[in-house]
């Protein structure tokens, strides 16, 4: 298993996410991503929604700006 700062857990092999409402999520892949920021619209899998927003400097997410993925910026 890998955490990806700002990003999502990746987690190598088949895996079985059961939810809080009991139901269970299966993934055959090789590698997945499973979203860390409960932004995805496929959650528990990463949609990347986590890269849509930036935080500022004080550490608050700003929704209206998109991430630029320059140096500096902290993702998402």
């Amino acid at each position: 298993m890998t955490v990806v700062p700002g990003g999502p857990i990746l987690v190598e092999g088949p895996v079985e996410v059961t939810l809080e409402d009991g139901t269970v999520e299966r993934s055959d892949r090789f590698v997945t991503a499973l979203c860390a920021c409960r932004r995805s619209r496929a959650y528990p899998f990463c949609d990347t929604s986590h890269r849509r927003r930036v935080r500022t400097d004080s550490g608050k997410p700003d929704a209206g700006k998109p991430d630029t993925g320059k140096a500096g910026d902290e993702g998402g």
